[in-house]
């Protein structure tokens, strides 16, 4: 439910705005494609927190995107703050979350088999 439901955009300015939108996303998913093509050596062999520094770049466009789709087309932006943030900081706590518990658990079995305790046989 919006706050001002009673404001409407002409048509020119809603054609600019999902040309925006359309513009931003492009741009973040193409510098996501390049990075993964070209893999630059000075990413791939920077750690941060125990993870290349590539990997936190994407995870970190990855959850910008979400929140600009969610934040365009959901039209979080036209709600009260109190709603933006439930929205928002609910999905980055439970995003970040389950990319903590995939690294922690991917990591530990990682160990597991590079360290023999259990065949490399699946």
């Amino acid at each position: 439910m919006a706050h001002d439901t009673t404001q409407h955009q002409d048509h020119g300015s809603a054609t600019k705005r999902i040309w925006t939108v359309f513009a931003i996303l492009s741009v973040v998913t193409i510098v996501e494609v390049a990075l993964g093509i070209i893999k630059p050596a000075f990413l791939t062999d920077t750690y941060l927190l125990a993870m290349k520094l590539l990997n936190w770049i994407f995870i970190i466009l990855t959850i910008y995107k979400a929140y600009y789709i969610a934040w365009a087309f959901m039209h979080l932006e036209h709600e009260t703050k109190g709603l933006r943030r439930a929205v928002v900081w609910t999905g980055v706590f439970l995003v970040s979350y389950l990319i903590f518990i995939l690294l922690t658990e991917g990591n530990y079995i990682y160990e597991v088999y590079r360290n023999g305790h259990v065949a490399w046989d699946f």
